[in-house]
C-alpha cells in the first residue's frame, strides 16, 4: 500500500515550516491546563496537546483526568485561538474526543502494538463520518515497523487521509542514556517506504530526561523529521505524570529558538559531486567484499579438506579487536565497526558452511 492522497496534517503551519505540537503529559487541572497554554501560546505554539487518558503499567497511578479535560482543552482553544490534541485508545475516546472539538488526535504505542483496538479506532472514526480528522500514530513499543505500518494502514482504509506518525522511541530492557532508544534506522525506513507520510518526534519519550530534548529535536531536524511534539508544563517538577521530561513554555521557546532548520538552498552542484564520490566508494566496498568471500570460500575448502571446524574462536577475537582498534585510530566509532564486522563475520561463516555442505 501506497498512502497515497494524503493531505496536510494542519493548515495552520506555513509549509516548510516544522510542525510543533507541546502542552503537558497530563491535564491535571484547568489552571494547570490554562496557565501552560497561555505561555506557550504566547511563544508562537499553535497546538495544544494534553493527556485526557493516561494508560498506565500499574494501576493506582495518576491515569487522567478524562472527560472534564475535553472542556479544558476546549476553553484553551477558545481563548488562545490553539488547535487543540489528545491521545485516544478507545471508541469512547474517539467518540467523547470528536464531540468534545478535538482537532488533532494521536494513537498512543501501546495502542498501535494492538491491531484489534486500531481497527476499532478506525471503524469509529468512519462510523462518526469524522475521516478528516488529522490521527498521529505513534510507534509501537517494541522495534515493529510492520506492526506501525500496519496501524497506519488500518486508519488509511478507513478513509483517514491526514494521517502522520510520531517516533517516540522503543523500549528496551535495563538502563540507558534514553528512556526509549532512538532506533533512528526505523523511522528512517518508515520515510523510504512512504516519503510523503509525516513524521513527527517526540523527544520528550526518547530522552525520558528535559536535558535531552534540545540535542534530539536537533538531530531529529536534521534526519528531516516534519515537527516536533514535545511536553511542556507551567511548573514540571510538580506534574502529576512524566515531570522528568517536561520543560516550561519559556525553556521551550529557548530550545526552539536555537534549533537550525536546514534547507536546500542555491545549487546542489557540490552536494552532488560529493554523493558520486560515495556512490564510487560504495562500489569498491562491495567489490572488496565480493573478493573477500571468495578467499572465504577457499578456506572453507581448506578446512573441509582438513576436516576442520568453521568456527575459529582465537581468530574471531583477534579480528575483531584489532580492526575495532583500527577503526578508532581512524576517527570510526568502535561499536559501529563492531556491528559491521559481526556481519561481515556471519556472511562468512555463511559462505564456509556452504563449502561444507557442497557435494
Amino acid at each position: 500500500m501506497s498512502l497515497s492522497g494524503l493531505k496536510p496534517i494542519t493548515e495552520i503551519i506555513a509549509p516548510g515550516e516544522p510542525i510543533i505540537i507541546a502542552g503537558p503529559c497530563s491535564a491535571e487541572t484547568e489552571e494547570q491546563l490554562l496557565q501552560t497554554a497561555a505561555g506557550l501560546a504566547a511563544n508562537g505554539i499553535k497546538i495544544l496537546r494534553a493527556g485526557i487518558w493516561k494508560p498506565r503499567t500499574k494501576p493506582g497511578g495518576f491515569e487522567g483526568v478524562g472527560v472534564p479535560g475535553l472542556a479544558w482543552l476546549a476553553k484553551a482553544k477558545e481563548m488562545y485561538g490553539m488547535q487543540t490534541a489528545c491521545e485516544v485508545a478507545t471508541r469512547q475516546h474517539v467518540i467523547d474526543a470528536i464531540s468534545s472539538g478535538v482537532d488533532i488526535l494521536w494513537i498512543g504505542a501501546r495502542t498501535s502494538a494492538n491491531p484489534f483496538a486500531m481497527q476499532e479506532i478506525a471503524d469509529t472514526l468512519a462510523e462518526l463520518n469524522a475521516q478528516d480528522t488529522p490521527v498521529l500514530v505513534k510507534n509501537p513499543v517494541n522495534p515493529d515497523l510492520e506492526l506501525w505500518v500496519g496501524a497506519l494502514e488500518r486508519l488509511y482504509n478507513a478513509g483517514v487521509r491526514r494521517l502522520g506518525a510520531i517516533h517516540r522511541g522503543f523500549s528496551a530492557y535495563g538502563k540507558h542514556l534514553y528512556r526509549n532508544m532512538p532506533q533512528w534506522h526505523i523511522p528512517i525506513e518508515l520515510r523510504r517506504r512512504f516519503p510523503q507520510l509525516p513524521i513527527i518526534c517526540d523527544p520528550s519519550h526518547i530522552g525520558g530526561k528535559r536535558e535531552l530534548v534540545s540535542p534530539l529535536s536537533q538531530q531529529a531536524l536534521d534526519m528531516g523529521f516534519d515537527g516536533l511534539i514535545i511536553e511542556s508544563h507551567c511548573d514540571p517538577d510538580c506534574a502529576l505524570s512524566d515531570k522528568a521530561q517536561q520543560v516550561t513554555p519559556e525553556v521551550l521557546n529557548y530550545i526552539l529558538s536555537q534549533l537550525v532548520l536546514r534547507r536546500p538552498q542555491g545549487t546542489t552542484e557540490g552536494l552532488d559531486s560529493l554523493r558520486r564520490q560515495i556512490d564510487e566508494l560504495d562500489s569498491e566496498l562491495v567489490e572488496l567484499l565480493s573478493k573477500r568471500m571468495r578467499v572465504c570460500r577457499e578456506i572453507g575448502q581448506f578446512k573441509k579438506e582438513h576436516r576442520m571446524p568453521v568456527l575459529q574462536m582465537n581468530r574471531h577475537d583477534e579480528i575483531m579487536q584489532t580492526r575495532i582498534n583500527a577503526a578508532k585510530e581512524m576517527d570510526m566509532d568502535g561499536d559501529f565497526m563492531k556491528t559491521v564486522l559481526q556481519a561481515i563475520h556471519e556472511e562468512s561463516v555463511r559462505q564456509q558452511i556452504e563449502v561444507l555442505n557442497a557435494r
